[in-house]
């Protein structure tokens, strides 16, 4: 569909977050239209189709709880969905909910400008269309907008590169190649082992170490799903009070690392390792805001490096110092044993950092190296990166990059003072990155179709935060990742993998307190908002 008109609310993105939004607001009566710069739903998912790309969240939780009939129809195969599945399953919601007709795909949006005269938001896309909207709503993800380190020489590479973020529907085929993975975090960590299998001499240039558990992936039993499926209100229920809103049939242990045995320990600490995925993290209840604890867990997976891979040297530089989960935690099927095949090469960027691409591949501060294909692993400007390659501006002309220059500011991540009707799905200020995104979103949709929903039954044209509830926001969810280790180490989370971004801690930790908050907020008649 073409994009045009005039509309009660206009949705950026047709990933999970578009995808619930259009549904959601056709429920409610409202003339809705999606805006989406891919060819077709899937938002993450049509995006990053690297080698190895899967889910580090279980797929019986990583799906849509709205609808009972969708939930109790789809059927996965795998405990961790790879990214074909995911997109296929998105693909389904689409095509059954009917929600293509009201996307516009290969669709860029260049500009968003409040109309303060009409209260309407006016969008314009790269194609030079041009579409309002009483109500706009970002659904454009916080893991959208990849990050392609400035180094120079690259177009004079004579080989192919790629990144993992915006990866080709045909693939690579990367046979008989000489191969170099830049990065190492959840998406680099997913592709070597697969790249090592096809490629004939693979180098992965790691910055800094990665901590990475197993996924111990499997296919999923008919008797499994058939048991959470007799009762999935109750399943989605119950991880819905889970911290990270996922993870309820292997809760948190909720005692102290140091205060069991050095044996009880090493059997938790073991037992969470051979059931696989991040669930690993609540072997203990302080391994999150206690830095001995922390350190425990630390070396439980040092020493299973070290186990692991064969040659000592590279097992150590392998071997992360940092604080174990202050970045996000990989999920791995076979990582470290990658690095005891023949063709594959760790090379350390930290101690000799890459200075340029060259025609024939890279070049370090120590060496030369040819190289077919270069797969840059590096990641997103995450969370707001995506907000801010677009021209988005509030009341006065206020560009939203301006009003973020310290950093982002918004009220219950849900809205930003001086942005009239805007709402960003999983914004900064939320849960979002911290828990099970699909989860995060519905809940996110709920309240944001609730509130249109009030403010069009008291004919009120505009909602936006006041300054000083969004102060007071902004100071909670600092508070709230002071009190934990997460700012402890320059991570995503904090925007610090992006030359010059401003350090905030962006996410916030607890998602079932948070909805509690938003819930408070709603029922006193949209609490710290200006209704006019």
């Amino acid at each position: 569909m073409s994009a045009h008109g005039d509309f009660d609310v206009l949705v950026i993105g047709a990933g999970f977050g578009g995808m619930y939004m259009v549904h959601s607001a056709r429920q409610h009566g409202l003339r809705v239209h999606a805006l989406e710069a891919g060819g077709d739903v899937g938002g993450t998912w049509y995006w990053n189709r690297y080698p190895g790309a899967r889910c580090d969240v279980e797929s019986l939780e990583y799906s849509y709880g709205f609808s009972d009939d969708l939930q109790q129809d789809w059927v996965w195969t795998e405990r961790y969905a790879s990214q074909p599945e995911i997109l296929a399953y998105a693909d389904h919601v689409a095509t059954r909910f009917d929600l293509r007709r009201d996307i516009s795909f290969t669709t860029t949006v260049r500009s968003a400008t409040f109309d303060e005269e009409r209260s309407r938001w006016i969008v314009r896309t790269e194609a030079g269309e041009e579409l309002s909207g009483q109500f706009l709503v970002t659904a454009i993800g916080c893991l959208s907008a990849a990050n392609i380190p400035p180094f120079p020489g690259l177009e004079h590479f004579g080989g192919e590169w790629q990144h993992t973020g915006r990866w080709p529907a045909t693939g690579l085929d990367f046979s008989g190649k000489r191969v170099g993975v830049i990065g190492t975090g959840s998406s680099g960590v997913q592709s070597i082992p697969v790249i090592a299998g096809q490629a004939e001499k693979l180098f992965v240039f790691q910055r800094t170490p990665a901590y990475t558990v197993p996924a111990h992936n499997r296919a999923l039993s008919g008797e499994e799903e058939k048991a959470i499926k007799a009762d999935y209100p109750a399943f989605r229920a119950a991880n819905r009070l889970m911290i990270t809103a996922m993870g309820s049939r292997f809760p948190l242990n909720d005692v102290s690392a140091l205060a069991v045995s050095p044996d009880e320990r090493e059997r938790l600490f073991e037992e969470r390792w051979e059931r696989g995925g991040l669930g690993f993290m609540g072997s203990f209840n302080d391994l999150l805001i206690d830095a001995a604890a922390n350190e425990l867990a630390a070396a439980f997976v040092r020493n299973k490096i070290r186990t692991i891979v064969e040659d000592p040297d590279v097992a150590g530089r392998l071997c992360p110092t940092t604080t174990i989960g202050c970045k996000r935690l990989c999920v791995d099927t076979g990582y470290y044993a990658t690095f005891n095949r023949d063709n594959v090469e760790l090379v350390d960027v930290a101690a000799a950092p890459i200075t340029e691409i060259t025609a024939a591949g890279l070049r370090t501060t120590e060496r030369a190296f040819d190289l077919d294909c270069i797969v840059f692993a590096t990641g997103f400007d995450a969370m707001t990166g995506a907000l801010s390659r677009i021209d988005i501006r509030g009341r006065g002309g206020m560009p939203l990059t301006d009003a973020w220059a310290e950093g982002p500011r918004t009220y219950l991540g849900l809205g930003v003072a001086g942005f009239p009707n805007l709402f960003t799905i999983t914004g900064p200020g939320s849960p979002s990155v911290l828990a099970n995104m699909v989860v995060a979103v519905e809940q996110h949709v709920d309240w944001i179709t609730g509130c249109i929903e009030h403010l069009r039954t008291r004919g009120v044209r505009e909602i936006e935060p006041t300054a000083e509830a969004q102060d007071a926001w902004v100071t909670f969810v600092a508070d709230v990742a002071d009190f934990t280790l997460f700012p402890t180490c320059n991570s995503w989370y904090l925007g610090a993998n992006i030359e010059g971004k401003r350090r905030v801690f962006m996410p916030l930790l607890g998602f079932p307190e948070y909805v509690e908050q938003c819930e408070r907020v709603a029922a006193k008649g949209y609490e710290g908002f200006a209704l006019i």
